[in-house]
């Protein structure tokens, strides 16, 4: 008896922690930015093809990532600029076709919100960056029954230690980065 008793808190300590995988809600995602344009106005747009995957645990305070964007889909609202920006001059994706994420560590900073380590690749460069997260609420969907996590994460970066674009007057070097996630558990 004792010993079904041990494994049954064993068990449940463990299902405490668990870890599962979640997926990314692409129509209620969004992975955006934003930079500075002749040092008067800012000029944002997005990525529209993205793989977005994360082990976490139910409250989703312990996220690990990995992230795949497909560099073709920048979409600032402006073909010729859109045109620009897929070329050799900044994201070059012919030869660079996606940019990549993975989590190193989180650290939680309060009830919900947290700072996450991790390398981005871009441009053919890995770089470790710093993301700041926030979880606005886990919650249970009422169609599937499974856990969904909406959280957002913000941070900048500076594109010219990737090679994207090279530093001038016209066109700021920090992007801040505007990340607003929906989280399917599987």
């Amino acid at each position: 008896m004792k010993n079904k008793l041990f494994l049954l808190i064993l068990l449940s300590s463990l299902a405490v922690g668990a870890q599962s995988t979640w997926t990314a809600d692409k129509a209620h995602s969004k992975i955006g930015f934003a930079v500075t344009h002749l040092l008067i106005s800012e000029v944002d747009g997005n990525f529209d093809e993205f793989e977005i995957s994360a082990t976490a645990g139910d409250s989703f305070m312990d996220p690990s990532f990995e992230v795949s964007i497909n560099t073709a889909s920048v979409d600032t609202d402006n073909e010729r600029r859109d045109g620009h920006l897929k070329s050799a001059d900044f994201f070059d994706v012919e030869a660079h076709p996606k940019m990549t994420f993975k989590t190193t560590s989180v650290e939680k900073t309060g009830d919900n919100t947290f700072k996450m380590m991790g390398d981005l690749t871009m441009h053919g460069v890995t770089k470790p960056v710093t993301l700041e997260g926030k979880v606005n609420g886990v919650i249970t969907d009422q169609r599937s029954q499974k856990l969904k996590a909406g959280l957002k994460l913000t941070g900048t970066l500076d594109r010219t230690e990737f090679g994207v674009g090279e530093a001038s007057a016209a066109i700021g070097s920090e992007i801040d980065l505007t990340i607003n996630l929906e989280m399917a558990q599987q």
